[in-house]
């Protein structure tokens, strides 16, 4: 069959679940206890490689269906689904590391995957450190034989920098070392995680379907991707011990929100780098974050591996003359902006960061070049809107 676009993968998707059901929209399967035919059923063991319905926490039709389309989204071949993007992140470290094990994060980590790594995988023995991720040779003089899994975000969520995601992959390949990737950013639109260049992709692939996949910006859920069979059974194994499990009428929401996600992240990304410009030309930023911005840290990494896709975000790194105080009154001004957490729902948001509180090594910028920092995540208003929202509050810093 002549290859097709996301788009039309995702409303015309192969996959039915094993039971025969099937429609347009996928039925809401709610359930916690599955009857089975018989007590012959009943005592089968389950089957790791075949569909079983045993219990709603394992699975439904429904989740079937959704990990089934996430894994075509992202390339894969094996998909699971649970609770959050912090869970997936969990789940992640928690099937690949054990007592002992190094695992290696860049310094621009999504900050709950340093909060687990710090707190819950240290309490467990399990070791961290965390590296620059636009240096590849440094990175790769910090590999130990305790290495077991490096974690790439591609870009980094506040600060934007695209890692030198070619070189960090060639040296953990040549140690035989696990990647695991936070792809929300790119979100399966941006890049093909598995396949970044010929021979070179990462084993794991996780995002938080709470976002883009979503686009609602009222679900929580993850989910964690891999071609190879044998992390996929280390996968499933873990998350049968924690118990994760997903809820069917947010399995519908993500469901519903699939088949524009690539609208979505083509209009949320023109809209981004339109403003990104802009903002580039005010006389308070001394600098814009975003990686499809020559100048920006991690461009031309950015150019190799992904030069048509850029998502919805960028920060504006505000001038040192601009205190702290300034700047959280110039994000109170905002009337199209709304304050707070995620990103790729309908409504813009805006965000200041005090980032000495989330870096172990130097920002790419000295205190002289640049000060409090704002990301902004583009929603669905029309351009124009935003872009004089931000001039009138622009005007509160003279």
């Amino acid at each position: 069959m002549t290859k097709r676009g996301k788009s039309t993968e995702l409303i015309h998707h192969d996959y039915q679940p094993p039971t025969g059901w099937g429609a347009v929209p996928v039925p809401v399967y709610k359930a916690s206890t599955v009857l089975f035919p018989d007590t012959a059923a009943l005592h089968r063991p389950r089957s790791r490689e075949a569909v079983t319905y045993r219990y709603g926490l394992q699975c439904t039709p429904g989740s079937l269906t959704l990990a089934a389309r996430i894994a075509t989204l992202e390339q894969a071949q094996h998909c699971v689904l649970v609770p959050s993007g912090l869970a997936a992140i969990t789940l992640t470290s928690m099937s690949l590391l054990k007592p002992g094990d190094e695992v290696l994060l860049p310094d621009n980590v999504y900050g709950q995957n340093r909060h687990v790594t710090t707190g819950l995988l240290s309490r467990l023995g399990i070791q961290h450190r965390f590296y620059d991720p636009l240096d590849a040779a440094a990175f790769e003089a910090m590999l130990s034989d305790r290495t077991r899994l490096v974690w790439l975000e591609a870009a980094g969520s506040i600060t934007m920098e695209f890692p030198d995601v070619l070189g960090l992959l060639r040296a953990c390949q040549a140690r035989g070392v696990l990647t695991a990737m936070d792809n929300t950013w790119g979100a399966g639109m941006a890049f093909n995680a598995f396949e970044l260049a010929p021979g070179l992709g990462v084993d794991v692939s996780m995002q938080a379907l709470t976002k883009f996949a979503s686009g609602g910006a009222d679900v929580l859920m993850g989910a964690v991707c891999t071609r190879n069979a044998d992390l996929h059974r280390r996968l499933d194994e873990m998350y049968e011990f924690l118990g994760y499990g997903v809820g069917q009428n947010d399995v519908e929401a993500v469901l519903r929100g699939l088949p524009s996600l690539a609208l979505r992240y083509r209009a949320q990304e023109a809209t981004a780098l339109d403003l990104a410009r802009w903002m580039q030309q005010q006389p308070a930023v001394a600098r814009v974050l975003h990686p499809a911005l020559p100048g920006s840290p991690g461009h031309e990494y950015w150019k190799a591996v992904s030069p048509a896709g850029s998502s919805c975000l960028f920060s504006a790194v505000f001038k040192p003359g601009y205190s702290a105080r300034q700047v959280d009154a110039f994000v109170d001004a905002l009337r199209c902006f709304g304050i707070g957490y995620s990103w790729a729902g309908p409504m813009s948001l805006a965000v200041p960061y005090d980032l000495s509180r989330s870096r172990s090594l130097p920002l790419p910028w000295t205190p002289q070049e640049g000060g409090t920092l704002v990301r902004f995540a583009i929603g669905l208003e029309d351009v124009e809107d935003l872009r004089a929202d931000l001039a009138q509050a622009l005007t509160l810093l003279g």
